[in-house]
């Protein structure tokens, strides 16, 4: 991803692997993408970046490389900031892999930077001074980097021409609906359901659906949360899983003790193997143990035909 500091144009595009002739080829595809000459490029001290290869690279393009400074972050504040803005924004946290997901981010970018370079306006910090312990900043009126770029004065009028004929042509509801199509892609290939992919619809069709969106949570496919699912298998051990034929031997003695009746006897049995927190996970084992039996022994006659008939009331009446 790349962004103009001046005006905050963002452009993106994939990368199938971190390898520097794919960071060199991606760099000429964004230069090609921006609507003004790039002068220099600045990036951070990746691997990918600072290499012999981006370095040629520059020098025969006659563009200017640096980098900032190791361990300060906040000197790549402006491209920092659209990591979250944008392409977390537009593209989520799933991971992604393979050709298939490099096609459809492609895809994604491609409209993706035009509704945001045309459609999405941003702050830009003016000044930002300090006070005693009070920072005080002031903006400027929000714009988006179209219209930044139209307002400046060493921007080319062929460049500006150009930008006004491309945001002439622009829907931003239709190019909405094609952001919601790639990201339906996107969100079907991390979750690995690939039959839950995009549907085609229509413009009429996106329209008349877009104001009961908020009904379903989070509108943007990439973001939206599979349904939590009712946990049915173990995280811990079971502690009486050795004792329970035991335990069992003395319910059938003893139907009535209770769990802390025979926690009470394990310890007298085994000392010091069963502290007394272990008492709630013996009364859910022995819950759920005294449902199957009651299911086994006094349910077992009920079948269809007794549940056709009538219902027999022990100690109530029935009111009609």
């Amino acid at each position: 991803m790349a962004t103009d500091v001046c005006s905050g144009w963002t452009e993106a595009i994939p990368l199938l692997a971190r390898e520097q002739a794919l960071v060199a080829e991606g760099l000429d595809v964004i230069r090609r993408q921006f609507p003004m000459p790039i002068l220099g490029i600045d990036s951070d001290n990746d691997s990918a970046f600072i290499n012999d290869t981006l370095l040629a690279y520059c020098q025969q393009e006659g563009l200017e490389f640096t980098r900032s400074r190791a361990y300060q972050k906040n000197d790549q504040a402006w491209i920092e900031q659209k990591n979250g803005a944008v392409v977390r924004r537009f593209v989520g946290y799933e991971r992604l892999t393979g050709l298939v997901a490099g096609q459809c981010l492609a895809q994604l970018y491609q409209r993706m930077r035009l509704y945001v370079n045309h459609f999405q306006p941003s702050f830009k910090l003016l000044s930002k001074t300090r006070e005693g312990a009070k920072v005080r900043k002031r903006y400027d009126k929000p714009a988006t980097p179209c219209a930044r770029l139209l307002g400046y004065a060493h921007v080319t009028p062929i460049a500006k021409e150009g930008l006004r004929t491309e945001a002439d042509q622009l829907d931003p509801l239709e190019l909405l609906q094609r952001i919601r199509e790639a990201q339906s892609a996107l969100a079907a290939l991390g979750s690995g359901d690939l039959s839950s992919g995009p549907e085609r619809q229509s413009l009429v069709q996106f329209l008349a659906a877009l104001p009961h969106l908020w009904q379903q949570g989070e509108a943007r496919p990439t973001h939206r949360k599979e349904p939590a699912r009712p946990r049915t298998w173990r995280t811990h051990k079971d502690p009486f899983e050795g004792v329970w034929p035991e335990i069992l031997l003395w319910l059938q003695q003893d139907p009535e003790a209770t769990a802390k009746s025979l926690l009470e006897r394990l310890d007298q049995v085994y000392p010091g193997r069963f502290p007394a927190g272990q008492l709630r996970t013996l009364q859910r084992r022995i819950r759920d143990w005294r449902r199957v039996m009651a299911r086994k022994l006094v349910y077992v006659c009920w079948d269809g035909k007794a549940a056709a008939q009538e219902p027999v009331v022990v100690g109530a009446q029935a009111e009609v």
